[in-house]
């Protein structure tokens, strides 16, 4: 399936995929900076890549947290992106009207972790006819996801992509299950790792969100080795100063080196 995305690129080397870009559009600026480094990382390490970015947060600790630019100039934005650096784009839906809106623009629907059981959502998200990469409910078993899954399929779409990004462990953390992983893989459907939301520290008193992006690393190797088929990534130039989930995203400048690293773990895996 990773074959047929539109515009996708190096898709013969055995290699994991990856989407990855900041958490949010925030302006045509930035957007295009991220995703011109990231192109110019993958085509040099071989991985086969999608551009992430949400045209609009819509699950936010506070009213006043920044939630997007305006609906239509971010999805404008991510569309350019598509079509002058010929690369596939994935963005976040919430409600049913959405999918229809945002499949004009992007090649990749995105169902957020706390919407997966949204039945109308997933089914609307399927009609579109575009890829539907599902996030696994930080509440969910990961065998669960197997019916957010048939819900897709039962619409006539078998195009399904899985994403783990952690489990709740109390209030204000997150585990990562590496054993959900091959459990997922089980449905037929590739399954990616987001490996910046695994890290985040919700429901801070402070109204925002929390990380411990110096492991990010740390879960990507694991990952990796674990044998996932894709990993999910948030990078920005200037973390400290992003208008969203700035204290889980990985600095663009280290995205080269992760990357490398992993390839090697990929290509030493491989061998077995």
């Amino acid at each position: 399936m990773i074959k047929n995305i539109p515009n996708i690129k190096n898709t013969d080397e055995n290699n994991f995929f990856l989407l990855a870009g900041p958490c949010v559009v925030e302006s045509e600026e930035n957007v295009f900076r991220v995703a011109e480094k990231v192109i110019e990382i993958t085509d040099k390490l071989k991985i086969p890549y999608v551009f992430k970015a949400s045209y609009r947060k819509a699950n936010r600790s506070r009213l006043d947290s920044f939630s997007g630019i305006g609906d239509i100039e971010a999805l404008k934005i991510l569309r350019k992106v598509r079509e002058q650096l010929k690369v596939p784009v994935v963005t976040d839906i919430h409600t049913e009207e959405e999918a229809a809106i945002a499949a004009e623009y992007v090649d990749i629907l995105q169902i957020p972790a706390f919407l997966c059981r949204q039945t109308n959502l997933l089914v609307a998200a399927a009609k579109t006819g575009k890829i539907v990469n599902i996030k696994k409910g930080q509440f969910l078993a990961p065998d669960s996801m197997k019916f957010a899954v048939d819900k897709i399929l039962e619409s006539g779409n078998e195009k399904v992509m899985i994403t783990d990004r952690g489990t709740m462990f109390g209030y204000q953390d997150l585990i990562v299950d590496y054993r959900g992983i091959p459990e997922m893989q089980k449905f037929g459907y590739p399954v990616i790792l987001d490996i910046t939301h695994s890290l985040q520290q919700p429901n801070q008193n402070s109204g925002v969100t929390g990380g411990k992006p110096e492991l990010i690393e740390t879960i990507a190797r694991a990952g990796i080795v674990v044998g996932v088929d894709g990993i999910f990534i948030e990078t920005h130039p200037d973390p400290s100063n992003a208008k969203s989930d700035g204290a889980n995203m990985l600095h663009l400048n280290y995205l080269e080196k992760l990357l490398y690293n992993l390839v090697e773990i990929r290509n030493t895996i491989n061998k077995f």
